[in-house]
């Protein structure tokens, strides 16, 4: 019989074998169905009838290595049963496989009166979600929940490896390692030979805790790269088998001429099963600590995430002195919820708000303004909303009402230093807003109709008009009902016409529009009837080259709608131009997005109405090694001019703005677009957007470039983005950020870092400078560190 390789004495269950062997070693859990009696009985009664070799085919529902669910495998080059004594020893590489797990021994002894199990020589246990243990030696007990193993160590998941002179498996829960130490780095090379991980933990003794899910630690000695950098007497850290546990988390530490030396330790709580709190203090030398936290709560139906802030002191000013003033309470709240009613109801909320406008930039919090609900403010504004939604295959129902608050900083006032700030009673409450969409499931016409509901109450405290004086705001309230029809149509040559026809009916109610005089307002109501009719035509043609494929297609659009009915709300005092209500369309670009949707307003309040023809060529270029280009020129006429555009949208005169967007990927790893707006009559660049991303083996980085004569504010912006990382080696490398505003001739924000990476760990240190003062607060610069630990988890935030 060959040593390596050789036929199976026994194939029998014998569970009582199995199962001392498979959880010899600690984390291995039993899962056999019969109890310690019943399996030493059986396993007595089979040796004694000395079973010959059994071979099963696999069955239907049988796992990877071809048994079936509880049924075990094992073979060895000899088993001796020594009834006198009451011992069976199988001996020679045995290899048992029992439900997906599979071990390896040189030497297996059961004791049938104590029911003691032993393992000797080169023990392996390898689970079937690919974690392995090994030891020299192990005894187990006649409950087969608790025993001792010599020279253990273990592969688990998430690549952590753990090793260990002795361990010991107290009882199901309690597993303790003498002389131990904790890594999830490599810790061979590549050519196998051994290698020092790039961090570990070493300890006297080690406690893992699969009740509480969380891995003691007695006389810790952190190591990087081998050299001993902090030593803690108690250290815990969540056990990497589990997916969440108390602890705490990585800490970010940094130095500005705003806050001074600055440490914030957060600490993570599991406070039950569906529930936890992350607190994390921040403390400051020059300005007071300032308390962060977040707490999550998950209920059989959705969930609630809660961020918030809290400090009682006075305000400082860019450079962390106090201003005089009497102490006060500032904070913030960032929250969101979401539950599922049924499959096709769901409500929610978001609640954000802050004391101070500045509290975000001046305490360094992070993740600030992003999505938390289907309905999103603008940069530096928060949203505080309430909705429901119903949604289905064929329909969209919504119901919701809103806040916003304002956080953008005004004019610096020249004597006083002081900002101005955003007014809130400028910004309306919403409520309700109320959105329906539904589309019948037969055709109609040959086409599909969509219809749409929609309807808003809009109610301002103050007039955005004149911010000097209090006048009252406009309060306004819509109802729309419209029907939209569209069908294609495809000929034999190969040209496309799609007809289209869109219906619309508005009914409006406004209060307080302010007359001119004073403060004096009137009201008014009104109802209006919209329609557009048209149809767009694409005629695609394509060449198939030696290694690519060319495609260029002429669009066409024409639409024609009667003379709208737009809401006047007053006159401007200083060119006597019609002042029309606009809600919902003040953030319009027209780009190559919208040069083809008929009423080119993306809200209901403002209506695209006359005889227009809009009209584009697109070519693309796909080659077969993936490369590709796309490019798109085209421009809307019209029969007449229409005043209702803003003169910074480019649509106002018969002939707009010609639109021109590309996008290429030359080669694998660099990507290009540019879109860009052009005088209708000079060429000249109204608007630019373009950009370039990169990323290969050296490295990664991104240019984004932006100018626009006159944004939504009236005024010329043109900036620049730059960023990325460029490797130095293996695990070195150089980052780089920064936002200049070329309107200004300054760098808002200068990021420049060095960083050290591998397979489990990556350390920043950052330079940062900040030019741009914000409100009252001055430029700054600080450093700051950034710790990442693989299993350890990263920063709060």
């Amino acid at each position: 019989m060959s040593p390596r390789r050789r036929s199976p004495r026994y194939a029998v269950g014998k569970r009582a074998l199995l199962a001392g062997a498979a959880i010899a070693l600690l984390g291995v859990t039993y899962a056999a169905a019969q109890t310690p009696e019943e399996a030493r009985a059986e396993a007595r009664a089979q040796l004694r009838a000395q079973a010959p070799p059994v071979v099963k085919a696999p069955k239907a529902g049988t796992v990877a290595d071809g048994l079936q669910k509880d049924e075990m495998y094992m073979e060895a080059d000899e088993v001796v049963r020594e009834d006198d004594a009451g011992l069976t020893t199988a001996n020679g590489n045995i290899e048992v496989r029992y439900n997906g797990r599979t071990l390896r021994a040189d030497k297996l002894v059961y004791d049938d009166k104590s029911g003691v199990v032993r393992a000797y020589g080169h023990i392996v246990v390898v689970n079937a979600d690919g974690s392995s243990e090994y030891a020299d030696e192990m005894v187990l007990d006649k409950d087969m929940r608790a025993g001792v193993a010599l020279g253990f160590s273990a592969r688990l998941q998430e690549n952590v490896k753990i090793a260990a002179a002795s361990a010991a498996k107290r009882n199901e829960n309690i597993e303790e390692l003498n002389k131990a130490i904790y890594t999830p780095c490599e810790i061979c090379a590549t050519d196998g030979s051994p290698k020092t991980p790039t961090w570990s933990i070493a300890a006297d003794r080690v406690v893992r805790d699969k009740k509480r899910r969380i891995v003691y630690y007695r006389n810790a000695r952190f190591r990087l790269f081998g050299v001993s950098v902090l030593y803690l007497p108690v250290f815990w850290h969540a056990d990497p088998a589990s997916p969440r546990n108390s602890g705490f988390l990585v800490p970010k530490g940094s130095v500005s001429d705003r806050r001074g030396v600055s440490y914030e330790q957060p600490y993570y709580w599991v406070i039950s099963p569906s529930s936890d709190l992350t607190i994390s203090p921040q403390i400051n030398s020059k300005i007071a600590p300032f308390l962060n936290g977040e707490v999550r709560k998950r209920f059989y139906s959705g969930e609630v995430d809660v961020r918030f802030g809290y400090t009682h002191a006075r305000d400082f000013d860019g450079r962390g002195n106090e201003i005089a003033g009497t102490s006060t309470d500032r904070s913030y709240i960032l929250g969101r919820g979401a539950f599922q009613i049924d499959e096709k109801w769901l409500w929610g909320f978001t609640a954000e708000r802050s004391s101070d406008d500045l509290i975000f930039d001046k305490y360094e919090i992070g993740k600030v303004y992003i999505s938390r609900g289907p309905y999103v403010a603008d940069d530096r504004r928060l949203i505080s909303q309430l909705y429901s939604i119903r949604q289905d295959d064929r329909s969209y129902f919504s119901v919701a009402a809103m806040t916003i608050q304002g956080l953008r900083p005004g004019a610096v006032d020249p004597v006083t230093g002081f900002a101005s700030g955003e007014n809130d009673r400028v910004f309306p409450v919403i409520g309700p807003l109320i959105e329906g969409h539904y589309e019948p499931a037969p055709k109609i016409l040959g086409g599909r109709l969509r219809v749409h509901t929609s309807a808003v109450v809009l109610n301002r405290e103050q007039s955005q008009t004149d911010l000097t004086q209090r006048l009252p705001g406009l309060d306004s309230a819509r109802a729309t009902g419209e029907l939209d029809w569209r069908r294609a149509f495809t000929s034999s040559g190969g040209l496309r016409f799609e007809p289209f026809v869109n219906v619309r009916a508005d009914a409006y109610r406004l209060d307080d529009i302010l007359t001119g005089v004073g403060s004096a307002t009137r009201s008014d109501d009104m109802t209006r009837g919209l329609a557009t009719v048209g149809v767009d035509m694409t005629y695609p043609v394509f060449k198939r080259t030696k290694d690519a494929t060319i495609v260029l297609e002429p669009v066409l659009q024409v639409a024609a709608s009667p003379n709208a009915k737009q809401v006047v709300i007053g006159r401007d005092p200083t060119t006597g131009e019609k002042v029309y209500l606009n809600e919902d369309s003040v953030a319009f670009e027209f780009d190559e997005t919208t040069l083809f949707r008929p009423n080119k307003f993306p809200g209901y309040d403002l209506y695209e109405d006359g005889v227009r023809l809009n009209v584009a060529g697109r070519a693309a270029v796909m080659w077969d090694d993936g490369r590709r280009a796309n490019f798109l020129l085209g421009r809307s006429f019209r029969s007449e001019q229409n005043a209702v555009f803003s003169p910074r949208s480019g649509l106002r005169s018969k002939n707009s703005d010609w639109i021109v967007a590309a996008d290429a990927q030359p080669t694998p790893g660099v990507s290009l677009f540019a879109r860009a707006r052009l005088d209708n009559d000079s060429l000249d660049i109204h608007r630019l957007e373009a950009g370039a991303n990169v990323y290969n083996k050296h490295g990664n980085g991104f240019v984004r470039y932006l100018t626009d004569d006159f944004d939504i504010n009236g005024v010329k912006r043109e900036n620049l983005d730059v960023g990325g990382e460029v490797y130095v080696g293996k695990n070195y490398g150089v980052s780089l950020y920064g936002n200049r505003d070329l309107t200004r001739d300054a760098w808002v924000i200068r990021d420049v870092g060095v960083f050290y990476r591998d397979d489990c760990l990556r350390v920043d240190v950052i330079y940062r400078r900040e030019d741009t003062i914000i409100g009252r607060l001055l430029p700054s610069e600080s450093v700051s560190v950034r710790l990442t630990l693989a299993t350890l988890g990263g920063s709060f935030r």
